[in-house]
């Protein structure tokens, strides 16, 4: 069983985060399985000046000898480095802290909504931790299942599918350039449509405002039968989608083609399975994602992610004062225009975490040697017929 927990506030010192249940024998290095995922969240044309300030890197500090885990809590602790401008407001010892209130909340963002669920006069004290910086922690956490994933031949990979009015076609099943995708500003692997993204992004900026979007995301090499119909909260779809709507600004998550089944009949979207010696069973498509029933059928696991855009604008939206009730201006934190490219990493995180859980639950053991065994056990039994 993996568990996930993560600590910290947007301008304190630090990110920890615990990573629970990962089988001993895992090859892991921060600077190999780690860094590279924290550093492709912090790219993307759209981003803040935040990210010219943090140099994202992540220490082990638990769970891993000479390069190998030890089956006990992984620590994962990635440095804020802005936190060197913001000790005296963001102080944990009383008689060095120094109070910066924020009372003007902004419309569409956490503060006014925690703040009224915790009693707090200072929405500092819920924008630190509803902030997006959280995601770095999941983002290294997803870098561990990652390297788990990575031991039974599955991948997960992103790309970003639209930004603001500018659109990619709907998904096909058709091979992805991934490298194509890293390479681009705004991780689309469609040159001509990136640069539509580009000029979309900066016509948000100039106009002091923001840009939402949608990100496609997928876990390649899937087996079938992990998940469960048998109870509600075991579905691999229903946690597939509680863990990316999770993630800060997302709003929607639809697994497969759902839009396109919900206006068509059935006849035109369901997918068709066949029998090959070799090969085991198999779908003609795959608009259902990949999951069938709340299992996982064989086919690649994907959806697309809506991010809607982000709250904080460089022209504040009207808004009102928790400590006058009187309208004003929201207020302004240092922010992105487009966050997109970077939820698009986040997703991945997410979806490689859910899979990664899925599946020490469905081959379980306690070295990796146990782990692999069982996978491949499971995929050679799944290509027989009964």
């Amino acid at each position: 069983m993996l568990r996930l927990l993560t600590a910290g506030e947007s301008h304190g010192p630090q990110l920890t985060v615990i990573v629970e249940g990962v089988p001993a024998g895992l090859k892991l290095d921060a600077r190999r399985d780690i860094d590279p995922d924290l550093q492709r969240r912090q790219r993307g044309h759209g981003r803040g000046k935040r990210q010219q300030i943090e140099r994202d890197a992540a220490q082990i500090t638990s769970g891993v000898r000479g390069g190998r885990t030890l089956g006990s809590p992984i620590t994962l602790e990635v440095a804020n480095r802005d936190w060197e401008n913001w000790k005296g407001p963001m102080q944990v010892d009383e008689h060095r802290f120094k109070a910066k209130r924020v009372t003007r909340v902004r419309p569409g963002h956490a503060d006014l909504a925690g703040a009224l669920k915790y009693g707090f006069d200072d929405a500092r004290n819920v924008l630190e931790r509803a902030s997006a910086r959280e995601t770095a922690s999941r983002v290294a956490a997803g870098a561990v299942a990652r390297a788990l994933l990575a031991t039974i031949g599955i991948e997960v990979h992103s790309y970003v599918h639209r930004i603001g009015d500018v659109a990619l076609p709907e998904p096909t099943g058709d091979v992805i350039e991934w490298s194509a995708v890293e390479e681009s500003a705004v991780r689309c692997p469609d040159e001509a449509a990136g640069r539509r993204m580009i000029a979309a992004i900066d016509a948000a900026r100039d106009a002091g405002d923001t840009l939402g979007g949608t990100a496609y995301v997928a876990a390649l090499g899937v087996p079938a039968g992990l998940g469960s119909y048998v109870q509600w909260d075991r579905r691999l779809d229903g946690l597939v989608a509680q863990a990316l709507c999770s993630i800060p600004s997302v709003k929607g998550v639809e697994i497969g083609a759902a839009v396109c089944a919900a206006r068509s009949r059935g006849s035109a979207v369901h997918d068709v399975p066949r029998f090959e010696k070799g090969r085991g069973f198999h779908h003609l498509s795959n608009r259902q994602g990949g999951m069938t029933g709340g299992v996982s059928n064989g086919e690649d696991v994907w959806a697309l992610v809506h991010f809607k855009p982000i709250s904080t604008l460089l022209t504040p939206l009207r808004s009102v004062d928790m400590a006058t009730g009187e309208e004003i201006n929201a207020h302004y934190e240092r922010s992105d225009v487009c966050v997109v490219p970077a939820g698009a990493v986040v997703a991945e995180a997410m979806l490689a975490w859910v899979i990664a859980a899925a599946a020490a639950e469905k081959f379980g053991g306690d070295t990796i040697a146990e782990f692999r065994s069982a996978a491949r056990a499971h995929r050679r039994a799944v290509q027989r017929l009964r």
